[in-house]
């Protein structure tokens, strides 16, 4: 998912690219003030941290005409820290406001919430963890602003791990998962899958997300 941040501090833009990346968002932002709504709409992101403070127009301002064009979530990240300028974000259509400094943790936690709660329809088939998003029926895995594309095979073996993350999946459970068959399947067929899809996380960033537990299985 990526998500549009409009601050106008270098440092922080840094420090919030850092921090997105890691939990495995795409992170896009703009220097050009003058036309962020236009940027934002243009970036079809998933949601905008919004500073108050800004060079051209405040932040309440960029809020109130995003809002005539779209839905999209937005948390007003800001170091004006009263209630007004809390209810006033709230009423122009804020989801949340987070003043600065701000916990990182309680940001990406908030992030994810509404994340959440707005699209519920799509988290179904969206797993995440690590930083590490698959989509269900894309069929695709990504890590920070990279995708790729997976077969059935290697969806069928990221969703079953991710779905009982830190525990180690015997090859046979994994197996008998994928083929659902009494036929007997080769363990070099399930070793060419793992194979391949270690390859493709390790091309979007994750090298080391696939554990092997040897004499046991896999975990995530």
């Amino acid at each position: 998912m990526k998500i549009f941040v409009v601050e106008d501090e270098t440092e922080i833009c840094k420090e919030l690219s850092v921090l997105l990346q890691k939990y495995g968002y795409a992170y896009e932002s703009s220097t050009d003030f003058a036309h962020i709504t236009d940027h934002i709409l243009k970036a079809e992101a998933d949601l905008v941290l919004l500073d108050i403070n800004l060079p051209y127009q405040d932040g309440y301002t960029i809020c109130h005409e995003i809002r005539k064009q779209s839905d999209i979530p937005i948390i007003v990240l800001t170091s004006r820290n009263t209630d007004f300028d809390e209810l006033m974000s709230l009423n122009i259509g804020a989801d949340d406001f987070i003043s600065k400094p701000y916990n990182a943790q309680v940001l990406i936690a908030r992030i994810q919430k509404i994340l959440k709660r707005t699209y519920e329809a799509q988290v179904n088939s969206v797993l995440i963890h690590k930083g590490l998003t698959i989509n269900l029926l894309k069929a695709t895995a990504s890590y920070g602003d990279k995708e790729v594309d997976l077969t059935k095979n290697e969806l069928g073996i990221l969703r079953l791990l991710v779905v009982n993350k830190g525990n180690v999946i015997p090859r046979d459970a994994i197996i008998d998962e994928l083929w659902q068959s009494d036929e007997f399947i080769d363990e070099n067929t399930l070793n060419v899958n793992i194979v391949r899809l270690r390859k493709k996380l390790s091309e979007i960033g994750a090298p080391d997300y696939l554990e092997t537990k040897r004499g046991l299985g896999y975990k995530v």
